[in-house]
Parts: structure tokens; C-alpha cells; sequence
């Protein structure tokens, strides 16, 4: 009994010998691997963002595929570790892509649109842009999702393909905006001098820009009140101080100049019964 129990030990030593170094490399093979696969991501990184011809929105997304196909070639390495044939895998993974697809159609649409949003590029990071309504800046473009922070610094992730399907409103894409006001007047005021102190506040503020000319004109006789539209022209970065500071010297000037700006009243008639 004793024979056949150290015979039996005698043939497991060789075989636990052979699988038990192939588990140790196949650990450390993946650690290796893994921290090469961070290592290499961040180097990527490091590199791509210190270039200046490659953008910044490509930059986080150079950095997760480097990281992925390290990780990938580890875990063929690890296979390859147990005698497996790597070709063999390639093969299958190759026959079963289509069936990967067709369960993970929402993954594989936002990795699609994430691309169309790189080789197009309607944004790139740190534009400020409108998409389906919501507003904010570009933070990043993943392979999966948009990530986006609102002016009131509130953290936005959209489905890469909600945003391709989406309208996509770029304020950054053009140097100059337009500022569209509109100031309402009494119907016993004088037009003209009203449009007289608008056009003045306009020349004297160095923000707004000869060329194109501003617009100052009626656009509208409403129920209680002339409407002036008012379309001057500006840098990107001073649309929203623009608007604030001519909105306030308009009401100024119009209360020292006598120009009634009306609002809306109600006349309430009260009647005795006897």
C-alpha cells in the first residue's frame, strides 16, 4: 500500500511541478501586464497631451486603448502560458463578434458614435456647447460617454451616441457673437430718441464692434408696448458682460431722459352695492 501511495506521489510531483510553475508565470505575467498596461496608458498620455499636433480630445481616448491592448496581449500571453493555441482564441473570438454584437448594440453605438464625434469633431475639449438642450464645457470624449460640466459646475455623462444624434451647438466655434436684446418702450414715447440713446450707449462701449454694424430697429408694436431689437456684435468672451452692462445703462439713461419702460398694471373698479 505503501508502494502504490509513494508511486502515485512519485508521478503527481512532476505534473504539479509543471502546472504549478505555469500558474506562478501565468500571476505574474498578469501583474506585469497590468501594471504595464497603467504605466503605458499614462505615458501615452503624458506624450499625446505634451504634443502640439495631436488635440486634446484624442488624449484620454490614446490612453485607454493603449491600455486595452496591453491588457489584451496579457491575457494572451497568459493563455499561451497553459500551451493553449492563441490563433485557435483569435479564431473564435473572431466567429463570435457577431453575436457580441448583436447583445451589446447599445455599447458598440456609443463607441461608434464616439468615433464619428473624433474624425468629425463638432467640440473638442473645453468648448462651451449646447447638446439637446443641455449646456455646458466639454470635459472629455471617451469611448462610451461625453462628460461635460454645466456653468452652474454640475457633472454631465451622456451616451456618446445620445450626443451624435443630438443637435450640437458650438458657442466656441466662431471668434464673434451676436448679442440679441430687446427693449420695450410706452406708446407716448418718441421712438427716436429712444433708438438715439441705445445707439449711443453702443459707440461708447469699446466692446462693440464696428463691423458688422449693430442693429437698432422697431421690431414689434405689442400690447403694452414699442419693441426696439437691439443686435450689436463682440468678442466670444464678452457676449454675457455685454448684455448685463448695455441692459443696465438702457434703463438708466431712458429714466434721465424721461423714455417709460411699461409694465404690466391692473386697474381694479370697485363698486358699492347698496
Amino acid at each position: 500500500m505503501e508502494e502504490q501511495f509513494s508511486d502515485y506521489s512519485e508521478s503527481l510531483i512532476p505534473i504539479a511541478t509543471e502546472y504549478g510553475l505555469s500558474v506562478i508565470g501565468a500571476i505574474l505575467i498578469l501583474i506585469a501586464g497590468y501594471i504595464i498596461a497603467g504605466w503605458a496608458s499614462k505615458k501615452v498620455i503624458n506624450k499625446a497631451g505634451e504634443s502640439d499636433s495631436i488635440d486634446d480630445t484624442l488624449v484620454p481616448i490614446l490612453g485607454q486603448i493603449t491600455r486595452i491592448f496591453v491588457i489584451i496581449v496579457t491575457l494572451l500571453a497568459v493563455l499561451g502560458q497553459f500551451g493553449v493555441e492563441t490563433t485557435s482564441i483569435v479564431a473564435v473570438l473572431g466567429a463570435s463578434a457577431l453575436a457580441v454584437g448583436l447583445a451589446l448594440q447599445g455599447t458598440l453605438s456609443n463607441i461608434a458614435a464616439g468615433v464619428m464625434l473624433l474624425m468629425l469633431r463638432p467640440f473638442k475639449v473645453g468648448d462651451a456647447v449646447s447638446v439637446g438642450g443641455t449646456m455646458g464645457v466639454v470635459d472629455a470624449i471617451n469611448l462610451f460617454t461625453t462628460e461635460m460640466h454645466t456653468f452652474d459646475n454640475i457633472g454631465v455623462s451622456m451616451p456618446n451616441s445620445k450626443v451624435w444624434g443630438a443637435e450640437i451647438q458650438n458657442l466656441n466655434r466662431f471668434n464673434t457673437r451676436r448679442v440679441d436684446m430687446e427693449f420695450g418702450i410706452g406708446y407716448s414715447d418718441d421712438m427716436d430718441k429712444a433708438i438715439r440713446i441705445i445707439k449711443e450707449i453702443l459707440e461708447e462701449d469699446e466692446r462693440v464692434h464696428k463691423e458688422p454694424a449693430p442693429l437698432i430697429a422697431i421690431s414689434n408694436l405689442g400690447d403694452s408696448s414699442v419693441d426696439i431689437r437691439v443686435r450689436p456684435w463682440t468678442d466670444r468672451s464678452n457676449v454675457w458682460p455685454l448684455r448685463y452692462d448695455v441692459t443696465k445703462k438702457v434703463k438708466e439713461r431712458f429714466d434721465e431722459n424721461g423714455v417709460s419702460i411699461p409694465f404690466p398694471q391692473r386697474d381694479v373698479h370697485l363698486f358699492k352695492q347698496n
